[in-house]
């Protein structure tokens, strides 16, 4: 229930705007994790303005991020992956598909929802749903 409660502020803060820049976080490896954690981390990031550019791999709990994030503070390289599943039970499942973007929640139902297995977003697919910047070297 918690999860929940966190999601749904972290929809309604996503509206409002956010500060100027400060820095810029790439995701170059990232499992995923707790879900808390990662609505955490982008409610700061979101909050400060920082720049997240994913150049790797983004999964799991890490592909918040889409959802999370307003589109100019987001981007994604050619490098770029996100891998989706269903979370640890339905209600976490439900409030990430609500997190996502509609064009995100159509291309995760369009290939077959959010189950136990990955489905990996890339390539022309995942530039059609969000932003893309120049591919970058893994450190700055």
């Amino acid at each position: 229930m918690r999860q929940l409660v966190v999601l749904a502020i972290c929809t309604v803060a996503t509206l409002l705007s956010s500060s100027f820049a400060q820095a810029t976080i790439r995701i170059t490896s990232d499992q995923g994790g707790r879900l808390i954690d990662y609505v955490e981390r982008f409610n700061r990031a979101r909050a400060s303005g920082e720049r997240v550019i994913i150049d790797g791999t983004c999964l799991s709990a890490c592909t918040l991020v889409v959802g999370m994030l307003p589109r100019d503070q987001l981007c994604a390289t050619p490098r770029a992956v996100l891998g989706f599943h269903a979370g640890s039970n339905a209600n976490a499942t439900r409030g990430m598909m609500e997190l996502y973007p509609a064009n995100l929640r159509e291309w995760i139902n369009h290939h077959g929802g959010l189950a136990q297995r990955v489905i990996f977003l890339r390539g022309r697919e995942l530039s059609a749903i969000m932003p893309t910047c120049a591919a970058v070297s893994a450190h700055p």
